[in-house]
């Protein structure tokens, strides 16, 4: 039997191991706004959202010292950091479109083995929402999809080709899943980590291209 599935904080977690000190990161919809929660104290990340709020901090839990007009873009509360700014729309997607954002982190509902990214729909609806998804995942230095392996009924989320409507072409340049940790590359998608418990052959099952072991394949790590 495979091993258990890492659940959301803990994928969140192994995203923010990505972040180096001093960069610009973007922290999509849903599981990606978690990672925000996980940047150690002499690490310094600066924070950006589309909303217009730059430098900011963790998510704020407890409702009294939450301030509604300090939203990321999850609409959830964060904590102020000193030298936060606030901008307009436009500056913000300046910032995005000039290409200073160093790392996005984006949810998605599937990438393909090339990398290409579907993100702003949802199964059954006819119409999505691009926000600023398909501005970060063209124009980020590097995007990171951030997502569960498969979809609730087990169906693959990391696809040969998309069924979705896509976001953006050959931009994701690493997927972390609930399972594995998959590098996207131009001789194809390298399976570079594992939940522990996981088999190499029982993350490909779950897959529908074809993985290439890493040299160096191992367990996830999370420090």
């Amino acid at each position: 039997m495979p091993g258990e599935r890492l659940d959301e904080q803990t994928m969140a977690l192994r995203a923010a191991k990505e972040f180096q000190d001093g960069m610009v990161v973007n922290l999509g919809v849903g599981i990606p706004t978690l990672c925000g929660n996980f940047v150690p104290p002499d690490k310094e990340v600066i924070f950006h959202s589309e909303n217009g709020i730059i430098g900011f901090g963790p998510i704020v839990t407890d409702p009294e010292e939450a301030d509604e007009n300090l939203i990321n873009a999850g609409v959830q509360p964060v904590q102020p950091k000193p030298g936060m700014v606030i901008v307009d729309h436009a500056e913000s997607f300046i910032i995005i479109r000039g290409g200073h954002v160093d790392v996005t982190v984006l949810g998605a509902l599937e990438v393909s083995r090339r990398g290409d990214l579907a993100n702003y729909t949802l199964p059954g609806k006819e119409v999505g929402s691009l926000g600023g998804g398909q501005d970060l995942a063209f124009c980020a230095k590097r995007t990171i999809a951030l997502m569960t392996h498969t979809t609730r009924d087990g169906r693959p989320k990391i696809v040969n080709e998309l069924s979705s409507p896509i976001t953006a072409p050959a931009c994701v340049d690493l997927v972390v899943t609930n399972i594995a940790v998959i590098e996207v590359t131009r001789r194809g998608l390298v399976l570079a980590e594992m939940a522990p418990g996981w088999t190499f052959e029982e993350v490909q099952g779950l897959t529908e291209p074809e993985l290439i072991p890493s040299a160096d394949l191992k367990e996830i790590e999370l420090l």
